[in-house]
């Protein structure tokens, strides 16, 4: 068996998942890449609408895209050039999540798709104190320019899966999970007329005012500010909810001690309780078990080198200069594992 495999990466318009506005592939055969192809797209409909945050890190506007075929038209293209490979995304919970809840939106029928999410690598073969994808295409050695591009980061994932699977003397995916005791993991066919995923059932009730089990919207933890429409900080730190025991054991947060610090863009009791439903024991310090900080503030990969730090990242720091492997998240990441906006 070859190092056979196909990289993507997606950007989106808005908060929802469903919205993508851009895709990057990287077709790998016997570890090198030999095709690469991207598109703009129109999000679906109803879901095209273009946030500033998201405008701000890939740069696409919704001119940009004008008069460019929707996802759904334009899945077909896209599921031919992956055609049955096994897919590898650097948080592969979102990219995934991007293909089903598009398509459900679309009201189209997806295809199953085993993939690889190598965060999730990177976790387990490199010692980074932040696995966000420029640090882990560093550790590779791969080149990543400019970061966000859809094309050119489909290209640093496949680098860094390559990377890894070197290190791990791997000639194959199978291989790769082999030596590492895992099994690949594989998002089911669905078609939307049977059910819809959960992302997207919260963003249709969010359109329509309503929470995701048809209810009205109560606005439980945190309020709207009348004039920008953000959501309110809260500083408290709210319980520690439990994690969910039936949570799906490959995702990126199951089984982690997640820790909060700055301000966040959701109250912080509710990042708990979404870290929590995913499988991780929120905590409020960070101590030995501490094995993520997620950092608000606008914070970005780069700021670790910069020294933008809040008291709790400088802590991380110490505690990973000493051996302790504990990764440092922005807000954003953090969301795009949740799956929320």
């Amino acid at each position: 068996m070859a190092l056979d495999f196909t990289a993507i990466d997606f950007e989106t318009a808005n908060g929802f998942r469903g919205s993508p506005c851009s895709v990057g592939l990287s077709k790998v055969r016997g570890g090198v890449v030999v095709e690469e192809a991207s598109w703009l797209m129109r999000p679906p409909e109803n879901h095209d609408h273009f946030e500033f945050h998201n405008t701000r890190i890939h740069g696409i506007r919704a001119e940009d895209v004008a008069g460019r075929p929707r996802f759904g038209e334009l899945f077909p293209e896209i599921g031919a050039f992956i055609g049955g490979d096994i897919l590898a995304a650097h948080n592969a919970a979102f990219d995934l999540g991007v293909i089903r809840s598009g398509l459900e939106v679309s009201g189209l029928p997806g295809p199953a798709y085993e993939f690889v999410c190598t965060v999730m690598l990177s976790r387990r073969c490199y010692s980074l104190v932040s696995n966000s994808l420029p640090y882990a295409a560093e550790e590779a050695g791969v080149p990543l320019v400019n970061h966000h591009d859809a094309a050119e980061d489909a290209r640093a994932c496949a680098g860094i899966l390559v990377d890894i699977a070197r290190r791990n003397n791997a000639n194959s995916i199978a291989e790769l999970y082999l030596s590492l005791g895992l099994t690949v993991p594989q998002q089911p066919a669905f078609d939307p007329s049977a059910g819809l995923s959960k992302a997207t059932l919260s963003a249709l009730a969010a359109r329509l005012g309503t929470s995701a089990d048809g209810t009205a919207g109560k606005g439980s933890v945190g309020q709207r500010d009348a004039r920008s429409g953000a959501w309110s900080t809260w500083r408290e730190e709210g319980p520690n909810p439990v994690p969910n025991a039936a949570a799906e054991p490959g995702h990126p947060l199951f089984g982690e001690t997640v820790v909060f610090t700055g301000d966040l863009a959701i109250p912080r009791p509710e990042a708990k309780s979404r870290a929590a439903d995913m499988g991780a024991r929120p905590e409020s310090r960070v101590t030995a078990r501490t094995t993520v900080l997620v950092v608000g503030d606008g914070f970005v990969a780069g700021d670790l080198r910069a020294g933008r730090l809040t008291g709790k990242a400088k802590r991380v720091l110490e505690l990973h200069a000493k051996g302790q492997q504990i990764e440092v998240v922005s807000e954003g990441e953090f969301l795009q594992m949740v799956g929320g906006n």
